[in-house]
């Protein structure tokens, strides 16, 4: 099969607004550690990776989609087309664009990073996978390995000759990671021999690498039960020389090759370790016991990652859906419906599709928004360098805050903006005649892999609201606070900023009251409520970020002419802020009342009663 047309869009005037107007990443280029970049630069490298994903990535999408991965003597083989992509992509260097200068990587900052990640998952979400994996396997052991472990693993695995992965997902355990059946004897020469069985493993297997660098929880022999018994090892697929070189199959095998709903270009593998007695693993850094505490930088890079796969395909959803209603014709002017007589109009004046439009580009700006206000956090607490230890907490407590945000939110509208914008085709929607049933397929992972959206919300309410005592959350609270007290008299905005108010009120309010339930005993309530109150918590920072964008907008197509093209980019602005704060942001106190109703419904209903069958 031969690679076809590329179907994503993405506007980047958009990109370059949330970086450079609203999130002012300016502020931090040419500081340490970002001393190599400056703006320009950052805009070449947007240029750059939005041709990239055009010309090369974007013509294996459907190509990705159509022909999937196949099993072959024990290997897997990807796509046509994705080898060659993977080579060009780390000649280009993307791969290598936020690792420190000091271990071979560029020093980008990392919303620069988030966004570049926008458009090369946009353009080819499946292939995207196979990078993401290595980068996250390479950054974990860039942070706790050994001195050895950087030299052997990390140089290859940053530009593309060896793959990597994570694998924790095992057949009994699913999301109870603590239930690890996976072994780990140590040898006397201080390897591990490792046993077990992995499923769902993204990027599993494939030919693009010569190697694949899996990183596998598994408990030592005699360890603890639960999480903190386990350990992380570094298992190569192909067994590494002391000089460097491949030698021998490591004894891991694919069982099986998942065939999915989407991301079909993906090899998502069943993945067997050690049936033949001969698989040996090293422990990642030098102390047993911190399998989950170094896995979790992985999962929470890996999590934010899932909102920017959420972001990109709902706003290439979204683009390709505008440029079909701009051009359908069908049906006449509302106005002239008693007119059999009257011209077909295109489908963008009616106002249900209209509707549609606007709520799908509301939500992706604010998505956007979100996850550019996460990165600009990691930023400035990188810049900080830790001379000011109270700002560095700052940052990396709202950092902590919005990462379920950005995860659960990020994937739960992102399968709705892609159900809209087939909506907005009609029956063409349906057919693969256009790429809208594909973005809506491989969307609906995103709320299932990397933690459910469920286990998102229990992070946030059962963990991350607690953090440093509360401050986290009352700074955010607070920032919320200054902006509405800021705004709450604007001539364009006033209304809406008092909309704000209330969400805010309402999720302060709902956030106190789960203390209230854990004196009263009813903290069993709470799983049952998790996910409205995340709900919740990401509308209220949706609606902030869409406002402030509104602001700035407004404020800056003042200072222009009339005929000037960012007078439009502007008013869309407006209208994407004024349309979220008064079509959702109202919806936030009513999901506060549910929350307070204290409905024992789910939690009181027999087993047996859901059904007679």
């Amino acid at each position: 099969m031969k690679a076809g047309v590329n179907r994503y869009r993405v506007d980047l005037r958009e990109l370059q607004f949330a970086l450079f107007e609203q999130f002012k990443v300016g502020e931090v280029l040419g500081k340490a550690p970002f001393d190599a970049w400056g703006e320009q630069e950052c805009r070449d490298i947007i240029k750059q990776s939005a041709r990239f994903g055009a010309e090369v990535l974007g013509p294996l999408n459907e190509t990705g989609d159509r022909q999937g991965c196949r099993l072959e003597s024990g290997q897997v083989k990807t796509p046509d087309g994705f080898k060659a992509a993977w080579k060009q992509l780390h000649e280009n260097g993307f791969k290598l664009l936020d690792f420190p200068a000091e271990v071979g990587g560029q020093g980008a900052p990392k919303a620069l990073r988030l966004t570049v990640d926008e458009l090369l998952i946009g353009a080819n979400t499946s292939f995207s996978l196979y990078a993401g994996l290595t980068q996250g396997a390479a950054e974990v052991i860039e942070a706790f390995g050994t001195k050895e472990q950087l030299g052997r693993y990390l140089e290859k695995m940053m530009t593309g000759v060896w793959g990597g992965t994570m694998c924790l997902t095992e057949p009994n355990a699913g999301s109870d990671v603590g239930a690890c059946a996976s072994k780990a004897v140590k040898n006397s020469d201080g390897s591990y021999s490792i046993t077990g069985t992995k499923v769902f493993i993204s990027a599993g297997d494939h030919d693009l690498s010569e190697n694949i660098i899996h990183l596998v929880l598994a408990r030592i022999q005699g360890a603890p039960a639960g999480t903190k018994g386990l350990s992380l090892f570094i298992v190569p697929k192909i067994k590494i020389k002391p000089d460097g070189s491949l030698g021998e199959s490591n004894d891991v095998s694919v069982g099986t090759l998942e065939h999915k709903l989407g991301i079909n270009g993906s090899a998502t593998c069943l993945l067997n370790f050690g049936e033949n007695g001969n698989c040996r693993g090293e422990l990642v850094g030098s102390v047993e016991h911190q399998g989950m505490a170094q896995m979790f930088k992985m999962m929470n890079n890996a999590r934010i990652a899932v909102g920017v796969q959420g972001l990109a395909l709902a706003s290439t959803s979204y683009l390709n859906a505008l440029d079909y209603a701009r051009e359908r014709k069908q049906g006449s002017s509302f106005k002239n419906w008693k007119d059999a007589n009257a011209p077909r109009v295109a489908i963008i004046e009616h106002a249900d599709v209209r509707r549609m439009l606007l709520d799908m580009k509301a939500k992706v700006e604010g998505m956007r928004a979100m996850i550019i206000k996460l990165g600009a956090h990691q930023d400035r607490a990188a810049v900080l360098g830790g001379s000011d230890e109270e700002k560095t907490a700052y940052h990396r407590g709202q950092v902590d805050l919005l990462t379920p945000l950005v995860k659960a939110y990020g994937s739960d509208t992102a399968f709705q903006v892609c159900t809209t914008a087939l909506q907005t085709y009609g029956g063409a929607g349906f057919t693969k005649d256009y790429p809208a049933e594909q973005y809506l397929r491989d969307s609906k992972i995103f709320s299932i892999y990397e933690g459910t959206n469920h286990i998102q919300a229990m992070d946030l309410v059962g963990r991350k609201l607690g953090q440093a005592g509360g401050a986290h959350l009352m700074q955010f609270l607070a920032d919320v606070g200054s902006f509405v007290e800021a705004n709450k008299d604007h001539p364009a905005f006033g209304a809406e900023v008092k909309q704000l108010a209330a969400a805010q009120e309402a999720v302060a309010n709902t956030a106190m009251s789960f203390m209230g339930w854990g004196e009263a005993g009813k903290l069993e309530l709470l799983p049952s409520v998790a996910n409205r109150f995340l709900e919740m918590m990401a509308e209220l920072t949706v609606g902030w970020l869409l406002l402030d964008a509104g602001i700035i907008a407004e404020a800056a197509a003042k200072k222009l002419s009339a005929e000037h093209p960012d007078r439009k980019f502007y008013e869309g602005k407006k209208f994407s802020a004024l349309w979220f704060a008064r079509e959702v942001l109202p919806t936030v106190p009513l999901k506060a009342q549910l929350i307070a109703s204290e409905n024992r419904a789910a939690l009181e209903v027999p087993a047996d009663a859901l059904a007679t069958i």
